[in-house]
């Protein structure tokens, strides 16, 4: 499914338009099927309103994780379980592409292949479609559907989708010091 993303500005006399409006590059991982995390945007620890809006690609392009006070929103698509369970997946490819494309996040993970991580963020994502479990410490799992809102307050979680349909999420992720 292409998702347009809209990004609005002001004309030449102050009004309010369209600035651009572009495809959201879809994210999609080669050596993962179906895992994608889209940029749809991200802001520096003390935003600014452009006069005239950039992609946000044009700075930090594998960068998800801002300094404090920046913000990034993703989309995320994370494929069944059953994609990493297959004889045809091959791990060390993925974590590689991860590791390639997603550099400050994959430093995040556990070493131990779990996809347990925690980053220095305030997380807020909303289910878009499907159902995912957000496991966290001790066993402790909770799954959530479609409409359900998570607040992640720099804890250590893994996402998992034992469901046979993709999981989509939308994450805006602001930089943080922990207390």
């Amino acid at each position: 499914m292409e998702t347009t993303r809209y990004i609005t500005g002001h004309d030449s006399q102050g009004q309010a338009e369209v600035a651009f409006a572009r495809p959201l590059t879809d994210g999609g991982m080669k050596h993962h099927p179906g895992f994608a995390v889209s940029v749809v945007w991200r802001t520096e620890p003390l935003p600014t309103i452009p006069r005239q809006p950039s992609e946000p690609e044009s700075t930090g392009a594998n960068s998800v994780l801002q300094p404090r006070g920046g913000t990034v929103a993703l989309r995320v698509t994370f494929p069944p379980d059953s994609v990493t369970t297959s004889d045809q997946f091959d791990p060390a490819a993925a974590g590689a592409e991860f590791v390639e494309r997603l550099p400050d996040l994959a430093a995040s993970f556990d070493a131990d292949g779990s996809g347990f991580h925690r980053t220095d963020t305030i997380d807020y994502g909303v289910v878009l479609e499907g159902e995912i479990c957000l496991d966290l410490d001790n066993g402790r799992t909770t799954r959530l559907k479609a409409g359900d809102v998570v607040v992640q307050l720099g804890t250590r979680h893994a996402w998992r989708n034992p469901g046979d349909r993709p999981a989509q999420m939308f994450f805006v992720l602001i930089g943080a010091a922990r207390g």
